[in-house]
């Protein structure tokens, strides 16, 4: 067994969204290799609970031996101890979303993501090595000042897509219109608005017999949420379903559903809903902003500029030519060997042997 602990903090440890699925994911991957790992946060799901322990217990574990991973997160009391235990430190930054995107819709928010990028500067000394899950973060980082940085993408486990998903959502919903579908939860920067008009373009002059599913969460964004429905009442779009949060079964039915994954947003670190989307075989257009063109890994299509019209077009000769979606396709499932779990694991143990190293 391995004499050196790598354990985990977090603010939360959620159940189904990405940053919680790698931290389980990483936790496996290091108890394989023989690592005694635990996760530590502040915040759990019942789900989730027999993988968390209270991050106040953590100076019990603490050793100088010991290298600890922090998901960096704003204003956490959980960063507060991080950067005072004298274990090696290793931080992966998942992005802030830029202040800008929130000041009309959530003042409080836009507050909070302007500290957290202060923050993030003033940690810059505080570690040992900054990972960013993309080179678009991993840059951030590095114009932040942190002199050591890497790139350690997610570790994904996309077979969990492997399964039925939930029957009564597919029998809702009329299977024999062309289905688009974009999943995220529901905030300024992932430009919801420009999906709808793009659909509105798509269903009056492309495919009337059509419909869009706007997958996520928008509680905390009523404001904006409120927006969205009024610009589909003013654009007479009865085919827009918002359907909020949604258990994981029902998101694997509206992936299973769909036949074109469309995004808009302008703001993206990662983009795990492109892989996903990757992964259940439907052909990815989006724009080109932030860690998408990165992301996408030369899979899919990638948009430089929101010409609706165009972009409309292309998801109907998509629809129209087999060859083309299957080329698309192809394309995508060669991308996705880039996330393999065996790659990535073997990503982040080359940056623990490189913290390993420099102790010895």
């Amino acid at each position: 067994m391995c004499v050196v602990e790598i354990h985990q903090f977090a603010t939360s440890l959620s159940y189904g969204d990405a940053i919680s699925d790698e931290m389980l994911e990483i936790r496996r991957a290091l108890k394989r290799k023989g690592y005694e790992s635990e996760i530590f946060s502040k915040y759990y799901d019942s789900r989730t609970a027999k993988y968390a322990r209270d991050f106040r217990e953590y100076p019990e574990f603490s050793s100088e031996k010991n290298i600890v991973i922090f998901h960096f997160s704003i204003g956490s009391p959980v960063s507060k101890m991080f950067f005072r235990i004298p274990d090696k430190k290793v931080m992966i930054y998942h992005n802030i979303t830029p202040y800008e995107f929130f000041i009309n819709s959530h003042r409080i928010l836009a507050k909070e993501c302007y500290k957290g990028r202060l923050e993030l500067k003033m940690f810059a000394d505080k570690v040992d090595l900054a990972l960013g899950d993309s080179e678009y973060n991993r840059k951030e980082l590095e114009k932040a000042g942190y002199p050591r940085t890497g790139v350690l993408p997610l570790l994904l486990d996309l077979t969990k897509f492997d399964q039925n998903g939930d029957r009564l959502t597919q029998k809702i919903w009329d299977r024999k219109k062309t289905t688009l579908l974009f999943v995220s939860r529901v905030a300024p920067h992932k430009k919801f608005e420009d999906v709808v008009k793009l659909f509105f373009v798509y269903q009056n002059y492309f495919n009337p017999e059509s419909q869009l599913f706007l997958v996520g969460d928008y509680r905390g964004m009523e404001k904006y949420y409120a927006g969205l429905q009024r610009l589909i009442h003013k654009l007479k779009l009865e085919q827009v379903h918002l359907t909020g949060h949604v258990e994981f079964s029902e998101l694997v039915s509206y992936f299973k559903m769909s036949d074109v994954y469309v995004s808009m947003s302008e703001h993206e670190g990662f983009g795990v809903p492109l892989i996903e989307a990757f992964y259940n075989q439907i052909p990815v257009i989006a724009y080109e902003a932030g860690a998408v063109r990165e992301t996408m890994n030369k899979g899919g299509v990638l948009i430089k500029d929101k010409d609706l019209f165009r972009t409309a077009a292309l998801i109907d000769r998509i629809q129209q030519d087999q060859d083309l979606r299957e080329k698309l396709i192809a394309s995508q499932n060669k991308a996705l060997n880039k996330y393999k779990k065996d790659n990535v694991s073997r990503i982040l143990l080359e940056q623990i042997f490189r913290i390993k190293e420099d102790a010895s």
